[in-house]
């Protein structure tokens, strides 16, 4: 079981399609809070859900994955300094978050799924928080970015344990 994930960005719908089919995706989880974009219609939860099944591509969106969350003032992740990051990191340590991570996991054991946000590159995006929670649990994640997946390495200051926390690095 592998996990690929990808950004939609500025790319055409022909481009993007030709990255999923390219690398055997069968199923695209939208883990975008707000499934839809002004500039790039085809990528609306509605244009996804019609076009991708004609190439034999199922589409889910996942809500409960989805960032713009609100952080906590106790929070324990102040290992991220920018604000949006550190409210996903601390959203991660609910049981909505551990019951939709289970739930990804669950549906990638049965087919070859990508996660998908609107950023190009995941280190700009909270899809690379939600793969530090799925290598913390063994599932390797591959970055559709280039012409070549590329392996996804867990946050050089995340900690791993029953939830994934990112304290402030010492030193």
């Amino acid at each position: 079981m592998t996990v690929y994930s990808l950004g939609h960005s500025t790319r055409d719908f022909d481009q993007f399609l030709a990255m999923l089919t390219a690398n055997g995706i069968e199923e695209l989880v939208d883990i975008r809070s707000l499934p839809g974009s002004r500039r790039y219609p085809w990528f609306d939860r509605e244009a996804l859900a019609a076009s991708l099944p004609a190439a034999g591509i199922g589409y889910r969106h996942a809500p409960a994955l989805g960032g713009r969350r609100r952080g906590s003032a106790a929070s324990v992740n102040t290992g991220w300094h920018h604000p949006a990051f550190r409210a996903y990191a601390d959203y991660m340590q609910t049981p909505q978050f551990a019951t939709a991570l289970e739930e990804l996991i669950r549906s990638a054991d049965a087919r070859q799924l990508a996660i998908m946000c609107s950023e190009a590159v995941p280190w700009r995006c909270h899809r690379r928080l939600v793969t530090d929670a799925l290598l913390a649990r063994g599932v390797p994640v591959l970055d559709l970015i280039g012409r070549r997946p590329r392996p996804a390495t867990m946050t050089p200051f995340a900690v791993a344990g029953p939830t994934i926390t990112y304290p402030e690095p010492h030193g």
